[in-house]
């Protein structure tokens, strides 16, 4: 009976950390760009950043059709990874640390990571 117990244990808790792991993550940028030409070599380089943790781009830009509220201020990029971890060891890596100052000097940003919905 106990080692029916501790098996049912171990397969709950295997299916409990995969399905947290199978949960993707959303990087979005709300961007107000000041310096338009300043803001390209961020541009350039990004994607470069976040396609090792298995980034990929979603929104980059592109018409927004806003339905109700002031909608997104500027620019709107939304960039999915495939588990927030990864998303957040993305942001804190040297490659990207090193490209956000660039952000910073070309416009206004307002960003974040949300954990989405299971796959």
């Amino acid at each position: 009976m106990l080692k029916k117990i501790m098996l049912s244990a171990l397969v709950m808790a295997s299916m409990t950390a995969h399905a947290m792991a199978s949960r993707p993550a959303y990087y979005v940028a709300e961007f107000q760009a000041t310096d338009p030409q300043g803001i390209k070599p961020y541009s350039e380089q990004v994607e470069s950043t976040f396609k090792p943790y298995s980034g990929r781009f979603i929104v980059r830009g592109g018409v927004l059709d806003v339905k109700e509220g002031f909608g997104a201020q500027g620019r709107l990029v939304i960039i999915k990874f495939d588990s927030l971890k990864q998303a957040q060891d993305w942001y804190n890596s040297a490659g990207y640390q090193k490209i956000i100052p660039i952000r910073h000097r070309s416009g206004n940003s307002r960003t974040y990571i949300v954990e989405g919905q299971p796959d």
